[in-house]
């Protein structure tokens, strides 16, 4: 069974739990509500709980249409690899690689 069970526009489902507000996941527990400085930007200071979780890989979902920006100099100063991908995508990719050896974590932006 995959973590990210469904998501669409606003919403996401996960382990059987709903969620109205963007997430971050640490392997496979859920931060709600995460809030960004930007709301539709990355910065550093948002991925507190990430760097201290020290992934291997980082999934962004950038939202429905992918609108949330991810700097690329942010991405550059990272030690953990990212992947961006539009929210829908990010969940695929989330759970896949779930399925893996690695250690991930994901960070979800369910609007716009």
């Amino acid at each position: 069974m995959s973590l990210i069970e469904q998501y669409s526009f606003g919403k996401i489902t996960i382990d059987g739990k709903d969620y109205t507000d963007d997430v971050i996941l640490l392997g496979k527990r859920v931060l709600s509500r995460w809030w960004r400085v930007s709301g539709h930007g990355v910065s550093r200071d948002d991925l507190k709980d990430v760097i201290e979780y020290g992934p291997d890989i980082f999934v962004i979902g950038t939202g429905n249409s992918g609108r949330m920006q991810v700097p690329s100099e942010l991405v550059e100063s990272l030690v953990f690899e990212v992947e961006s991908y539009p929210t829908k995508k990010a969940c695929r990719r989330y759970n896949e690689l779930l399925e893996t050896d690695s250690k991930v974590a994901c960070g979800l932006h369910l609007t716009c």
